[in-house]
Protein backbone atom coordinates (compact mmCIF):
# COMPACT_ATOMS: atom_id res chain seq x y z
CA UNK A 1 0.00 0.00 0.00
CA UNK A 2 1.32 3.45 -0.95
CA UNK A 3 2.21 5.64 1.97
CA UNK A 4 0.49 9.02 2.10
CA UNK A 5 2.92 11.91 2.38
CA UNK A 6 2.13 15.04 4.37
CA UNK A 7 2.12 17.97 1.94
CA UNK A 8 1.33 20.63 4.53
CA UNK A 9 3.67 23.61 4.77
CA UNK A 10 5.64 22.53 1.68
CA UNK A 11 5.78 26.07 0.30
CA UNK A 12 7.35 27.28 3.55
CA UNK A 13 9.74 24.32 3.58
CA UNK A 14 10.84 24.99 0.01
CA UNK A 15 11.33 28.70 0.74
CA UNK A 16 13.57 27.74 3.67
CA UNK A 17 15.62 25.40 1.48
CA UNK A 18 16.02 28.01 -1.25
CA UNK A 19 17.17 30.69 1.19
CA UNK A 20 19.54 28.39 3.08
CA UNK A 21 21.04 27.00 -0.12
CA UNK A 22 21.64 30.51 -1.46
CA UNK A 23 23.62 31.49 1.63
CA UNK A 24 25.45 28.16 1.53
CA UNK A 25 26.40 28.87 -2.07
CA UNK A 26 27.77 32.27 -1.08
CA UNK A 27 29.87 30.62 1.63
CA UNK A 28 31.22 28.09 -0.88
CA UNK A 29 32.12 30.84 -3.35
CA UNK A 30 34.44 32.40 -0.75
CA UNK A 31 36.66 29.34 -1.23
CA UNK A 32 36.04 28.69 -4.93
CA UNK A 33 39.14 29.20 -7.07
CA UNK A 34 41.23 30.03 -4.00
CA UNK A 35 43.01 26.71 -3.34
CA UNK A 36 41.10 25.62 -0.22
CA UNK A 37 42.61 23.01 2.07
CA UNK A 38 41.78 19.52 0.78
CA UNK A 39 42.17 16.03 2.24
CA UNK A 40 40.86 12.55 1.44
CA UNK A 41 37.95 10.79 3.10
CA UNK A 42 38.49 7.26 1.86
CA UNK A 43 39.05 7.85 -1.86
CA UNK A 44 36.94 11.02 -2.06
CA UNK A 45 38.30 14.54 -1.64
CA UNK A 46 36.89 16.86 1.00
CA UNK A 47 37.65 20.57 1.19
CA UNK A 48 37.38 23.08 3.99
CA UNK A 49 34.54 24.61 1.98
CA UNK A 50 32.49 21.40 2.27
CA UNK A 51 32.76 21.53 6.05
CA UNK A 52 32.04 25.25 6.29
CA UNK A 53 28.88 24.84 4.22
CA UNK A 54 27.84 21.77 6.22
CA UNK A 55 28.21 23.62 9.53
CA UNK A 56 26.13 26.53 8.30
CA UNK A 57 23.36 24.36 6.90
CA UNK A 58 23.10 22.14 9.95
CA UNK A 59 22.86 25.16 12.26
CA UNK A 60 20.40 27.03 10.04
CA UNK A 61 18.10 24.19 9.04
CA UNK A 62 17.88 22.41 12.38
CA UNK A 63 17.48 25.79 14.05
CA UNK A 64 14.35 26.31 11.91
CA UNK A 65 13.12 22.70 12.07
CA UNK A 66 14.53 21.15 15.28
CA UNK A 67 12.27 18.10 15.02
CA UNK A 68 13.79 17.03 11.67
CA UNK A 69 16.50 14.44 11.26
CA UNK A 70 19.85 15.22 9.65
CA UNK A 71 21.70 13.19 7.00
CA UNK A 72 24.69 14.82 5.32
CA UNK A 73 27.71 13.57 3.43
CA UNK A 74 29.96 15.58 5.75
CA UNK A 75 28.37 14.77 9.13
CA UNK A 76 28.93 11.54 11.03
CA UNK A 77 25.65 9.65 10.78
CA UNK A 78 23.71 8.54 13.85
CA UNK A 79 20.61 6.41 14.48
CA UNK A 80 18.64 9.23 16.09
CA UNK A 81 17.57 10.58 12.69
CA UNK A 82 15.61 7.37 12.07
CA UNK A 83 13.12 8.48 14.73
CA UNK A 84 12.30 11.75 12.94
CA UNK A 85 9.20 12.09 10.76
CA UNK A 86 11.11 14.25 8.27
CA UNK A 87 14.82 14.42 7.53
CA UNK A 88 17.07 16.95 5.83
CA UNK A 89 19.26 15.14 3.28
CA UNK A 90 22.21 17.34 2.36
CA UNK A 91 25.27 17.38 0.16
CA UNK A 92 27.10 20.61 1.07
CA UNK A 93 28.99 20.57 -2.23
CA UNK A 94 28.01 17.94 -4.79
CA UNK A 95 30.84 17.80 -7.29
CA UNK A 96 33.71 18.50 -4.90
CA UNK A 97 36.33 17.46 -7.46
CA UNK A 98 35.00 20.05 -9.91
CA UNK A 99 34.89 22.64 -7.12
CA UNK A 100 38.52 21.99 -6.18
CA UNK A 101 39.60 22.16 -9.84
CA UNK A 102 37.87 25.50 -10.36
CA UNK A 103 35.20 24.09 -12.69
CA UNK A 104 31.64 25.37 -12.43
CA UNK A 105 29.69 22.11 -12.30
CA UNK A 106 28.98 21.78 -8.57
CA UNK A 107 26.01 22.60 -6.39
CA UNK A 108 24.58 22.74 -2.90
CA UNK A 109 21.94 19.99 -2.67
CA UNK A 110 19.23 19.94 0.02
CA UNK A 111 16.07 17.84 0.30
CA UNK A 112 13.40 17.20 2.88
CA UNK A 113 12.48 13.52 3.01
CA UNK A 114 9.46 11.85 4.60
CA UNK A 115 8.73 8.10 4.58
CA UNK A 116 11.64 7.56 2.23
CA UNK A 117 10.64 10.04 -0.46
CA UNK A 118 11.62 13.68 -1.05
CA UNK A 119 8.95 16.30 -0.48
CA UNK A 120 11.02 19.30 -1.55
CA UNK A 121 14.47 19.84 -2.98
CA UNK A 122 16.88 22.55 -4.09
CA UNK A 123 20.08 22.52 -6.10
CA UNK A 124 21.87 25.85 -5.87
CA UNK A 125 24.66 26.03 -8.48
CA UNK A 126 26.28 29.41 -7.78
CA UNK A 127 29.16 29.17 -10.24
CA UNK A 128 26.59 28.56 -12.98
CA UNK A 129 24.08 31.03 -11.55
CA UNK A 130 21.36 28.42 -11.62
CA UNK A 131 18.91 27.41 -8.90
CA UNK A 132 16.72 24.35 -9.38
CA UNK A 133 13.80 23.91 -7.00
CA UNK A 134 10.73 21.70 -6.65
CA UNK A 135 8.13 20.62 -4.15
CA UNK A 136 5.82 17.63 -4.40
CA UNK A 137 2.88 18.53 -6.61
CA UNK A 138 4.17 22.02 -7.36
CA UNK A 139 6.25 21.58 -10.51
CA UNK A 140 9.98 22.01 -11.09
CA UNK A 141 11.74 25.29 -11.77
CA UNK A 142 15.14 26.67 -12.73
CA UNK A 143 15.70 30.33 -11.89
CA UNK A 144 11.96 30.69 -11.50
CA UNK A 145 11.09 29.28 -14.92
CA UNK A 146 9.18 26.02 -15.14
CA UNK A 147 11.18 23.14 -16.60
CA UNK A 148 10.32 19.76 -18.09
CA UNK A 149 12.01 16.70 -19.52
CA UNK A 150 12.93 16.52 -23.20
CA UNK A 151 10.45 15.22 -25.76
CA UNK A 152 11.58 12.04 -27.54
CA UNK A 153 13.70 12.71 -30.61
CA UNK A 154 15.67 10.78 -33.20
CA UNK A 155 18.95 11.36 -31.38
CA UNK A 156 19.36 10.94 -27.63
CA UNK A 157 21.82 12.75 -25.35
CA UNK A 158 22.74 10.13 -22.75
CA UNK A 159 25.21 10.46 -19.87
CA UNK A 160 26.61 7.92 -17.46
CA UNK A 161 29.11 5.08 -17.21
CA UNK A 162 30.36 3.59 -20.48
CA UNK A 163 29.69 0.03 -19.32
CA UNK A 164 25.94 0.64 -19.04
CA UNK A 165 25.77 2.57 -22.30
CA UNK A 166 27.65 -0.23 -24.07
CA UNK A 167 25.25 -2.79 -22.55
CA UNK A 168 22.28 -1.07 -24.18
CA UNK A 169 20.64 -2.83 -27.15
CA UNK A 170 22.01 -1.85 -30.54
CA UNK A 171 18.87 -0.05 -31.70
CA UNK A 172 19.10 2.21 -28.65
CA UNK A 173 22.88 2.67 -28.91
CA UNK A 174 22.53 3.74 -32.54
CA UNK A 175 20.42 6.70 -31.42
CA UNK A 176 22.65 7.70 -28.50
CA UNK A 177 24.99 10.65 -28.37
CA UNK A 178 27.15 10.04 -25.34
CA UNK A 179 27.65 13.18 -23.25
CA UNK A 180 30.95 14.12 -21.62
CA UNK A 181 31.34 13.38 -17.93
CA UNK A 182 29.33 15.66 -15.62
CA UNK A 183 31.13 15.74 -12.25
CA UNK A 184 28.09 16.50 -10.09
CA UNK A 185 25.56 13.67 -10.13
CA UNK A 186 22.82 15.92 -8.76
CA UNK A 187 23.46 18.46 -11.52
CA UNK A 188 23.48 15.69 -14.15
CA UNK A 189 19.99 14.62 -13.02
CA UNK A 190 18.87 18.26 -13.12
CA UNK A 191 20.05 18.38 -16.74
CA UNK A 192 17.60 15.55 -17.44
CA UNK A 193 14.88 17.53 -15.65
CA UNK A 194 15.43 20.64 -17.76
CA UNK A 195 15.78 18.73 -21.04
CA UNK A 196 19.49 19.37 -21.55
CA UNK A 197 19.95 15.59 -21.39
CA UNK A 198 17.48 12.93 -22.43
CA UNK A 199 18.60 10.54 -19.70
CA UNK A 200 21.50 9.29 -17.62
CA UNK A 201 22.67 6.01 -16.20
CA UNK A 202 24.17 6.00 -12.71
CA UNK A 203 26.79 3.52 -11.56
CA UNK A 204 26.40 1.69 -8.23
CA UNK A 205 27.23 3.37 -4.92
CA UNK A 206 25.53 6.72 -5.29
CA UNK A 207 24.20 8.00 -1.97
CA UNK A 208 21.05 9.64 -0.69
CA UNK A 209 22.70 13.06 -0.58
CA UNK A 210 23.63 12.78 -4.28
CA UNK A 211 20.08 11.93 -5.32
CA UNK A 212 17.26 13.11 -3.05
CA UNK A 213 17.02 16.78 -4.02
CA UNK A 214 17.50 16.03 -7.72
CA UNK A 215 14.94 13.22 -7.52
CA UNK A 216 12.00 15.47 -6.60
CA UNK A 217 13.11 18.03 -9.20
CA UNK A 218 13.16 15.36 -11.91
CA UNK A 219 9.86 13.79 -10.83
CA UNK A 220 8.14 17.18 -10.88
CA UNK A 221 9.61 17.79 -14.36
CA UNK A 222 7.98 14.62 -15.69
CA UNK A 223 10.72 12.04 -15.20
CA UNK A 224 11.92 9.57 -12.61
CA UNK A 225 14.90 7.79 -11.13
CA UNK A 226 14.44 4.01 -11.17
CA UNK A 227 16.45 0.93 -10.28
CA UNK A 228 16.76 -2.24 -12.35
CA UNK A 229 13.39 -3.51 -11.10
CA UNK A 230 11.63 -0.27 -12.02
CA UNK A 231 11.33 0.88 -8.39
CA UNK A 232 12.00 4.39 -7.13
CA UNK A 233 14.83 4.76 -4.59
CA UNK A 234 13.99 5.43 -0.98
CA UNK A 235 16.01 7.82 1.16
CA UNK A 236 16.98 8.51 4.78
CA UNK A 237 16.59 4.91 5.89
CA UNK A 238 19.21 2.69 7.47
CA UNK A 239 20.95 2.08 4.12
CA UNK A 240 21.93 5.27 2.32
CA UNK A 241 23.68 3.89 -0.76
CA UNK A 242 22.16 2.56 -3.98
CA UNK A 243 22.87 0.17 -6.82
CA UNK A 244 22.91 1.14 -10.49
CA UNK A 245 20.08 3.46 -11.51
CA UNK A 246 18.62 5.21 -14.54
CA UNK A 247 17.08 8.67 -14.75
CA UNK A 248 14.88 9.76 -17.61
CA UNK A 249 11.31 9.53 -18.83
CA UNK A 250 8.94 7.59 -21.04
CA UNK A 251 9.89 4.62 -23.19
CA UNK A 252 13.56 5.58 -23.04
CA UNK A 253 13.60 5.20 -19.27
CA UNK A 254 11.81 1.86 -19.57
CA UNK A 255 14.52 0.61 -21.94
CA UNK A 256 17.29 1.88 -19.67
CA UNK A 257 15.76 0.21 -16.62
CA UNK A 258 15.94 -3.08 -18.52
CA UNK A 259 19.64 -2.46 -19.17
CA UNK A 260 20.26 -1.76 -15.49
CA UNK A 261 18.33 -4.88 -14.51
CA UNK A 262 20.34 -7.09 -16.86
CA UNK A 263 23.60 -5.58 -15.64
CA UNK A 264 22.94 -6.20 -11.94
CA UNK A 265 25.34 -8.71 -10.33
Amino acid sequence: MARTLDRSNLADDLALLVDAAAEAGRIALRYFGKSPDVWLKGTSPVSEADLAVDRYLKTRLLGERPDHGWLSEETVDGPERLEARRTFVVDPIDGTRAFIDGRSTWCVAIAIVEKGRPLAGVLDCPAKRQVYAAQLGGGAFCNGERIGVARPGEHLAIAGPKALIDASPSDLRDRMRRVSYVPSLAYRIAMVADGSLDATFMKPNSHDWDLAAADVILSEAGGAILDGQGAVPTYAGQVVSHGALAAGSGDLLTAMVAVVGRSAP
